[in-house]
């Protein structure tokens, strides 16, 4: 089992930053890749961002390259997404997940999700 606990989300003006957190706890080899997806009213979630847990490997949607920085801090198995220039389009609900894949950026190969954060970005 894994365990996710996500933090940080927020209401904040267009041009703004926020820094989202997931606290991961359980079985290592069950999150291999740690990624976000969002999913705002009346829209299918969407891939954000996800980063392998040894490597560091990085992927991104292209809503969100150069805006978004996913990272992770192994030490307290939190992973991380820094949002900087935050648009309007960008209010969803944010959730982390795990997969025991290496690099995969599709919803379905995610095992275990947290609960999930609202990002409202004003504008």
């Amino acid at each position: 089992q894994v365990q996710l606990v996500e933090s940080g989300g927020g209401l904040v003006q267009a041009g703004g930053s926020l820094r989202l957190s997931c606290a991961a706890s359980g079985r290592t080899f069950s999150r291999r890749t740690m990624g976000w997806f969002r999913q705002a009213p009346g829209k299918e979630r969407e891939f954000v961002a996800a980063i392998t847990w040894s490597a560091g490997m990085t992927y991104y949607s292209d809503s969100v390259k150069g805006r978004f920085t996913i990272s992770r801090d192994s030490a307290k198995n939190t992973v991380y997404l820094q949002m900087n220039s935050l648009k309007p389009e960008d209010t969803a609900v944010y959730s982390c997940a795990a997969s025991s894949l290496w690099g995969t950026t599709t919803y379905y190969s995610y095992d275990y999700w947290g609960q999930g954060t609202q990002v409202t970005v004003s504008s």
